[in-house]
């Protein structure tokens, strides 16, 4: 399987919550979108590995992905390490994609800051030769970053994209994972599922449109054209 898109999630629902409107806007594209989830997200209060590898399906199945699997790592506590790094490099080699999508650089939460340390790094290493590395050498052009943050921050995003059309099916992507956002969740509003839609109705605002998902990169964004600006 070689990939056009990889996205790198730190746990399973990162993926989902950080840009399913845009992974759903790529497959009706025709592009081919995988997503590797470092680590199986658990424990948490009301999840278990089953539980959460059942909520995956379903909603590796609403996003209509092309490929999905998990790195083993562990949860609370991934690292960058040299053993991480060759094993998300291998992938790298394996499924090829033209962009990676990791995490914005800047959260509370530790995992999701050495995801996207990770990625760098493992994007790097993905092309060296004369390595113990399985596969041919291979370099991702490009490293987007999705927002899915433990922070309050006001973000400035180097694009917002327009997910109007997509915004009910990544809902459903969402709700999927009932033991992480709806069960033992408060049910008076404004609830997590709320406050969800209230940030994609904020990024559709600035943009001029219903819904929106926020993205940046470190490296800067090219264009050939203007014409599907808005």
């Amino acid at each position: 399987m070689r990939l056009d898109i990889l996205v790198v999630a730190p746990h399973p629902d990162d993926a989902e919550l950080g840009m399913g409107g845009a992974i759903l806007k790529f497959k009706a594209e025709g592009k081919k979108v995988g997503v590797l989830d470092l680590t199986d997200g658990e424990p948490t209060p009301h999840g278990t590995p089953e539980i959460r590898a059942r909520e995956t399906a379903v909603a590796t199945e609403i996003l209509g992905l092309d490929w999905r699997k998990s790195l083993g790592l562990r949860n609370r506590f991934l690292e960058p390490t040299l053993e991480a790094r060759h094993k998300l490099a291998e992938v790298f080699r394996t499924v090829r994609p033209r962009w990676i999508f990791a995490p914005y650089w800047i959260d509370a939460h530790p995992d999701h800051v050495a995801a996207t340390q990770l990625v760098e790094a493992a994007r790097f290493w993905s092309k060296l030769t004369k390595s113990e590395l399985a596969g041919e050498p291979y370099h991702p052009e490009r490293i987007y970053n999705y927002y899915c943050v433990h922070l309050k921050l006001v973000l400035q995003p180097a694009f917002v994209l327009d997910i109007s059309e997509q915004w009910a099916q990544k809902l459903e992507a969402i709700r999927s994972y009932k033991s992480q956002f709806i069960e033992g969740r408060p049910t008076d509003p404004p609830t997590f599922i709320d406050q969800v839609r209230d940030e994609a109705a904020y990024w559709g605002k600035t943009i001029g449109v219903r819904y929106g998902e926020p993205f940046t990169s470190r490296e800067p964004i090219g264009l050939t054209s203007m014409q599907t600006l808005t």
